[in-house]
């Protein structure tokens, strides 16, 4: 998904995530080449509030009330709802905008 999200929308200044094992391997290292980490300390969740919560949302919202045993039909409907996360849903902390609404006008 990091990889399809970068070649939809560009290399970010900045990557944040937590030091699970996905995003210390190899294959994320490579996939990163060029992009700051932005990674919080061993077991300090407020280190990094951002991701912490974004995952907290997906589970929430997406993971608990869709539950598969099927890999492929899980990271399929991961994939969709963060399209949904960034393309459709409000967010409170940005004044319930939506945002790549927000993102736009930043940019523009």
């Amino acid at each position: 998904m990091t990889s399809l999200a970068i070649e939809s929308h560009g290399k970010p200044e900045i990557i944040n995530s937590d030091q699970g094992s996905q995003y210390t391997c190899q294959t994320w290292e490579k996939a990163c080449e060029g992009i700051r980490m932005s990674m919080d300390g061993r077991r300090r969740c407020l280190d990094n509030v951002w991701i912490e919560r974004f995952w907290r949302t997906i589970k929430r919202e997406y993971v608990y009330i869709n539950p598969t045993d099927n890999v492929k039909e899980l990271r399929e409907g991961i994939k969709n709802y963060i399209e949904y996360y960034n393309t459709e849903r409000p967010h409170q902390g940005i004044e319930h905008q939506i945002p790549m609404t927000k993102y736009a006008k930043i940019a523009a």
